[in-house]
């Protein structure tokens, strides 16, 4: 087994991976299912009009209205995944809403579903692994802490 050594790699042993564990589980694990049926397909159909377009550094999201094929359900102010390239502030597309937390998805398809499953795994490796080295490090306090026991001598010896 080899020694965690350095700064660095403590500083990612005990933040980095509970931090990456945390935002996997706790942001991924939410949306893998929803994502996963949109891509196949199921959920309710329905029609999105994009309302406000926010970009970031390389990607913009559309944000607006989500109104079921037959109109008994709708959601407001939600993101829509695997966006047309096409769309535009206003416009309209076909969109399933597969039950994700912020949102609803475009019935073209895309990759969030890989990305939701990407970030979940990322969580539950991430936990894993931190959760091991835990483990070991109690183990090791474990036998230095009996075997300092030993040491000490016995009253009456």
């Amino acid at each position: 087994m080899r020694k965690i050594e350095g700064w660095q790699t403590k500083a990612f042993v005990w933040v980095g991976l509970p931090l990456i564990a945390v935002i996997g589980l706790a942001f991924g694990s939410v949306d893998v299912l929803p994502a996963w049926k949109a891509k196949s397909g199921s959920g309710v159909a329905g029609t999105f009009t994009a309302q406000r377009e926010d970009c970031g550094r390389r990607t913009c999201s559309f944000y607006g209205d989500w109104v079921s094929a037959d109109g008994t359900s709708t959601r407001t102010d939600v993101i829509l995944y695997d966006e047309p390239d096409s769309l535009s502030r206003g416009g309209t597309t076909e969109a399933i809403d597969s039950g994700a937390r912020k949102g609803v998805f475009a019935t073209g398809g895309g990759a969030t579903y890989l990305l939701v499953t990407g970030l979940t795994l990322a969580g539950v490796v991430a936990a894993i692994v931190w959760l091991v080295l835990v483990l070991r490090r109690l183990r090791k306090m474990m036998r230095k802490s009996a075997g300092s026991k030993h040491l000490i001598p016995q009253s009456g010896q």
